[in-house]
């Protein structure tokens, strides 16, 4: 059986559930796939250092996350036009030949995946995005693959936002894109609502937007949510959201998604996607029994 080496470089991953995915996957499709998390901060190293090290080590690829999807950028060849234009990656793969190694963003396709299972064929309409780091670029430009009729970006930190604003509008002339900092304020009158930065997961707490908000969004009109945080897979602000009446997105099915595109990039294999779904959902079950 082949062996293939993979990790995940990120700062708070404990909880992550990429190495049962990937070492599932690599079991469905007949691999013996080793999944290794590597934290800068336990190994004494900083990104740079860990990644080279992790390069020269004998991993086939690498999945990258908070808060290291923009870093890894100059370190890749990246070839997809629109990978380039998120200029955030979550997915390496080395050359064996020692070449560079290149990069693609999963999160993108991932999170259009989600959408469409949950909300079918429907736009997103105008949506609000709290958060314009990482994740939140490549869920910008998904909106725009799927037909969002504006976006209005919420983020503290201004240059940042008005950055990816500017790449939308680049992307997609004609879309309105507005920045602002009042979450609650850009949600009246949106049709969506999504959640792209750490708020909500474990070892991070809080929530974008307070319960009473999603109220009045839903009030006034607003109709889907959406979380980027999957560990835990049901968070506050999910919850506040259906209890407004809002059809719920968890994170946990761009995960799935961005890590059955992953694998495949890994590997050069697809996955069953339904037995992967089936296996991972059946150790959960286990673990929260045994808890």
């Amino acid at each position: 059986m082949t062996a293939i080496k993979l990790g995940l470089i990120g700062d708070n991953i404990a909880l992550s559930r990429a190495p049962a995915l990937h070492r599932l996957a690599g079991g469905i499709a007949g691999l013996q796939v080793s999944y290794d998390l590597l934290i800068p901060a336990e190994r004494n190293l900083d990104f740079d250092a860990l990644f080279a090290w992790a390069a020269g080590a004998g991993y086939r690829g690498l999945n990258i996350t908070l808060p290291y999807k923009e870093r890894v950028v100059p370190k890749v060849l990246i070839e997809d036009p629109l990978a380039r234009s998120i200029a955030a990656i979550n997915t390496v793969v080395f050359d064996p030949a020692g070449g560079r190694p290149s990069g693609y963003n999963t999160d993108h396709s991932g999170f259009i995946q989600a959408f469409r299972g949950q909300m079918g064929a429907q736009s997103p309409g105008v949506v609000v995005q709290i958060g314009a780091g990482g994740v939140g670029k490549a869920i910008a430009f998904g909106l725009i693959a799927l037909g969002a009729t504006a976006i209005r970006l919420v983020e503290i930190d201004r240059d940042k936002a008005e950055r990816l604003a500017a790449a939308l509008r680049l992307a997609a002339p004609g879309l309105p894109v507005t920045v602002s900092g009042d979450a609650a304020a850009a949600a009246l009158g949106a049709t969506g609502i999504l959640n792209c930065t750490p708020l909500g997961m474990g070892g991070y707490g809080g929530t974008p937007l307070p319960a009473a908000s999603l109220e009045a969004a839903a009030k006034a009109g607003a109709q889907w949510a959406f979380d980027a945080v999957y560990t835990p897979r049901d968070t506050a602000f999910l919850r506040a959201a259906a209890a407004a009446g809002l059809a719920a997105i968890s994170g946990y099915e761009l995960f799935f998604f961005q890590g059955v595109d992953a694998f495949r990039r890994f590997t050069g294999r697809a996955v069953d996607e339904a037995r992967l779904r089936a296996a991972l959902y059946h150790i959960d079950s286990v673990q929260i029994i045994q808890s």
